[in-house]
């Protein structure tokens, strides 16, 4: 009602305003005022109605644009599109549910997103915008990826056209949809993956439809089974040479359990018969309805000869044909399953790696395969022979514990490996020990039936060339070996190994003319470990290099402090192991330590066993000789225990000989002072120094003097001492210039 009243308001106005036209209206044309005036409100009063119509209609125009702009903007945010207005003139574009949030500084350019778009898409994009500005296209169509404002990349599909140009045809405005397809894209990548991966497959496959109708094939099953693709579309499955019950079984128990795996014999493109396996899987789509049935075809022809081929390598030595540790485990498992008693001897070749070093590995491997034969030919017909690596084998003995039985095969192979071998020139004389158990009395399980006759084969070589049974206190024993193996590991890193040392006194003066160093291994909780437990082991593990080492160096520092300070003025002695010995850089590590502890040579002594020199003699001179240039003293330890020939102790740079504590004890007889006596003589002989160790007894002295013994060392003068205790007595003998062996006696008697 306000409106219209409004309206009628407005034509009012107007006809006041028309009032002064009216005026000139009827002096041009002499006609009343009142008259135009009349003719003028009968005109607007016909027009009113028209008027309210066309404002009426415009009303409605306004609010259907506005609910198509509603309409319209709904559906770009429910479709997720962007959509784009360009104007091409000015450069402007209005953006509608912009999700990459693009601002008026990148939309620049040609096109006008060309900022955010990924540097190789760049070129193809404005290939299609400039093929579309050239009307060669109906719409401009293009995909690449772009920037959102986080800096990851998203590929779109762009679509647009030009829907506005100038008088020239020139483009004007472009409109158009940004559609990101990053998960379509993705899709379709990993689509195409799997065509390629099915199309690139060795196997052949062939998918089926519900029905077990063929679909498609890959070019693997024509490369198998011959033919073309079309012969074979539309076909059911079947399977050549196989009745047709077969297939639908097969068909069946796909149906019932969804998958099947079959190994099945058909023929390829030749006609030859082939060992194939079919997989056959059920496909399913999203309502878990079944759409098809994937077949596919394996050749197992070449896996077949492969498992064949590593059967017998996984399971046979090559070197020596016989089965191997493989085999071995897989058969010793059946046995103890089987609960039978048998019988395991393990041995393995003593010192056959210098065969090795010295012949060569091919005679090595040759000496191990007649070995082989040797002894596959004393084996009973229930007995298996092995090779479980390097120079170790074993032998089962099924269905027996017979004593007897087991200990006269072990003598006839012991027997038969001392037999010499005749090879290449050579006369190969090799010795063995034997570890035997027996099931079920020493293991349950082959792992520890293996490692105990490794035990008792580890004490049997302790005796030589023999068989030894295992038992509980082996075993102990083995364990007890492996706690101080891993002490001394640790020990090194912590520093626990001291050096203790034991003087040398001439037996006449009383003077100390030296001392020997001497290694203690002394532990935080298990307190001193003997010398005669540590080293053998050491030995056999290769540590007794670094102890050897740490001995060396330790002695070098305190011998160099002691004639700092004017305490000392003779030599120290340090062992040298047969480890030790046999190292090619040896003198090298002894100039090392020498210089870094400024030590000249001349103080220091090593002492080497008999049976370290003459394991090589020749070797062994050479090695001395070096040291000996060096102004290093050699002393030969242990004479007369390791068979010296007198023609190579006349070799052999020496300096000194030391009598072993063996024969010292053995002097009470008549033989064993002639024993001795007989070692000064040759000493003396060879212009060499005698030291008789391990001297305990007065009357040992007594009897020493009255064969010229020079130097003597041992308990009844002193047992090693610690650095500080040696000190004190260094000390204690400057302080007395000339004192008596009775009261250097006492003395070392208050120090212990």
């Amino acid at each position: 009602m306000i409106k219209i009243t409004t309206i009628k308001c407005g034509l009012y106005w107007l006809l006041l305003s028309l009032a002064p036209a009216a005026v000139a209206f009827e002096h041009a044309l002499n006609i009343n005022t009142n008259t135009v005036l009349i003719i003028a409100s009968a005109l607007l009063a016909l027009a009113l109605p028209y008027l309210l119509f066309v404002i009426y209609k415009l009303k409605r125009s306004r609010l259907q644009h506005s609910l198509s702009e509603k309409r319209l903007k709904s559906t770009v945010e429910g479709s997720g599109d962007t959509l784009w207005d360009w104007n091409i003139k000015t450069g402007e574009v209005i953006r509608i549910n912009d999700k990459y949030m693009m601002d008026s500084t990148t939309l620049m350019g040609f096109p006008p997103n060309k900022s955010l778009i990924h540097p190789h898409d760049i070129a193809s994009v404005e290939h299609l915008l400039k093929k579309h500005f050239a009307q060669k296209s109906a719409f401009f169509e293009a995909t690449y990826r772009i920037k959102d404002t986080f800096g990851h990349w998203h590929w779109v599909l762009d679509r647009g056209k030009i829907i506005e140009k100038d008088a020239n045809l020139a483009p004007l405005r472009m409109t158009g949809t940004v559609r990101d397809i990053s998960v379509l894209k993705s899709t379709q990548e990993r689509l195409n993956l799997f065509a390629k991966c099915v199309e690139s497959l060795t196997d052949a496959l062939a998918i089926y439809d519900k029905n077990f109708n063929l679909v498609d094939i890959n070019p693997s099953f024509l490369t198998l089974f011959g033919g073309v693709r079309e012969q074979y579309l539309k076909k059911p499955f079947n399977l050549p040479g196989y009745d047709k019950s077969y297939t639908e079984n097969i068909k069946n128990i796909v149906r019932e359990r969804e998958r099947i795996q079959q190994e099945v014999k058909l023929r390829n493109s030749e006609r030859v018969l082939l060992p194939i396996e079919i997989s056959i899987d059920e496909i399913k789509n999203d309502q878990h309805q079944i759409t098809n049935y994937v077949v596919v075809y394996s050749d197992l022809t070449e896996r077949k000869n492969a498992q064949s081929q590593l059967h017998n390598l996984s399971n046979r030595d090559r070197t020596t044909s016989l089965p191997n540790r493989n085999l071995f485990f897989t058969d010793l498992q059946k046995l103890v399953k089987q609960n039978t008693h048998h019988a395991l001897l393990v041995f393995d070749l003593d010192n056959f790696k210098k065969i090795n070093d010295s012949l060569g590995h091919q005679l090595g491997d040759s000496l191990l395969a007649k070995l082989a034969m040797r002894l596959n030919k004393l084996t009973r017909e229930n007995d298996v022979f092995y090779r479980l690596g390097g120079d170790e084998f074993a032998l089962v003995m099924a269905d027996t514990n017979d004593i007897h039985v087991i200990t006269r095969m072990a003598k006839q192979f012991l027997a038969a490996i001392a037999t010499p071998f005749k090879m290449a020139g050579h006369e190969l004389a090799i010795t063995s020990s034997v570890g035997i158990v027996l099931f079920p009395e020493d293991g349950s399980t082959p792992e520890l039936l293996l490692k105990n006759a490794d035990t008792a084969m580890y004490h049997a070589k302790k005796k030589g060339n023999s068989y030894l049974f295992f038992n509980d206190t082996m075993n102990r024993q083995a364990v007890k070996r492996l706690q101080i193996e891993n002490l001394m590991r640790f020990g090194l890193k912590e520093n626990h190994f001291e050096v203790y040392y034991q003087p040398k006194m001439n037996i006449r003066t009383g003077k100390l003319t030296g001392m020997e160093a001497l290694v203690r291994f002394i532990t935080p909780k298990k307190g001193v470990i003997s010398p005669g437990v540590f080293i053998p082991i050491a030995e056999e593990t290769g540590q007794i290099i670094e102890i050897g080492e740490v001995v060396l160096n330790k002695a070098c520092r305190d011998v160099k402090q002691w004639l700092d300070d004017g305490l000392f003025s003779g030599r120290v002695a340090v062992n040298l192991s047969a480890k030790q010995f046999s190292l090619p850089d040896l003198t090298t590590r002894i100039d090392v330590i020498l210089q870094k502890n400024e030590l000249p040579s001349y103080f220091l002594e090593l002492e080497i066993t008999e049976g370290t020199v003459m394991d090589d003699p020749q070797e062994a001179i050479a090695i001395m000789r070096s040291l000996s240039a060096r102004g290093i003293h050699l002393a030969m330890d242990d004479f007369g225990t390791g068979y010296s020939s007198l023609a190579y102790l006349k070799q052999f740079p020496l300096n000194t000989l030391k009598v072993d504590k063996a024969f010292i004890d053995d002097m009470k007889t008549e033989r064993g002072r002639n024993m001795v006596d007989s070692i000064v003589t040759i000493a003396q002989n060879l212009d060499l120094h005698v030291v008789a160790e391990g001297v305990e007894q007065a009357s040992q002295i007594d009897i020493l003097k009255t064969l010229n013994c020079e130097t003597v060392q041992g308990y009844f003068y002193s047992k090693p001492l610690s650095k500080d205790e040696f000190t004190a007595f260094l000390k204690q003998q400057q302080s007395n210039s000339t004192p008596s062996l009775i009261s250097a006696n006492k003395h070392l008697a208050q120090i212990r």
